[in-house]
């Protein structure tokens, strides 16, 4: 089966190759909108005009599944795509319920675009999952552009996260598949004192469940 992923610019890639790995029996197609991106500043009625074509695309070219590898479309526009395709679509969303479940310190954070923290679906996610935790949102609005045309601020990075371990975060969430490309970097930097975590193995499985009950 094709798999179709979809994404803003190079995050997405991280996903498809998880795919590509985990499910080495399907063929996966990865395309991004990087002319526009970043998609963390824009509306959801700009995201469904540059996101819809697109997925039509992929579907023309026999894509029998969509994954949206891009958390501002998912949080924002994912309900109004599955309206208008057929096709299954699975959403990548910020892992706001396993950082509220691991927490010791009763305090996480949730590295994320603007458009992703203000969207409806994460403030459910926050509400569902995480009401007597503290959720801390840095300010990583620079952050996609940054690794998309790979001129990383590390000075910058390093003082986003020392921040966050100087509020007792021990759980930082990497809620843009942009930041996947330095989750090591991350990592080094919260050594010992925090735990970071994406959904790349949760997409994997969550694409094999939907790919187990296609007929």
């Amino acid at each position: 089966m094709k798999i179709g992923v979809f994404d803003s610019g190079i995050g997405g890639l991280s996903i498809a190759q998880a795919l590509e790995q985990g499910l080495p029996e399907h063929e996966i197609i990865f395309v991004n909108d990087s002319v526009h991106m970043p998609y963390g500043d824009k509306l959801p009625q700009e995201l469904l005009i540059l996101v819809t074509p697109i997925l039509e695309k992929l579907v023309a070219d026999g894509c029998e599944l969509l994954v949206i590898a891009c958390n501002t479309v998912s949080t924002t526009c994912v309900e109004t795509l599955r309206e208008r395709f057929q096709v299954p679509i699975v959403a990548i969303e910020p892992m706001v319920k396993p950082a509220a479940e691991q927490t010791k310190t009763g305090v996480i954070a949730v590295c994320a675009t603007p458009a992703t923290l203000k969207s409806t679906r994460y403030h459910w996610l926050k509400d569902q999952y995480a009401p007597h935790v503290t959720v801390l949102e840095p300010d990583c609005s620079d952050w996609a552009g940054m690794i998309e045309h790979q001129q990383l601020d590390d000075v910058k990075i390093k003082a986003t996260i020392d921040l966050l371990l100087a509020q007792k975060a021990d759980v930082i969430v990497l809620g843009c598949t942009h930041y996947h490309w330095i989750e090591e970097q991350i990592q080094a930097l919260a050594a010992g004192r925090a735990a970071v975590i994406q959904p790349e193995a949760a997409i994997v499985r969550r694409v094999s469940e939907v790919l187990a009950r296609r007929p």
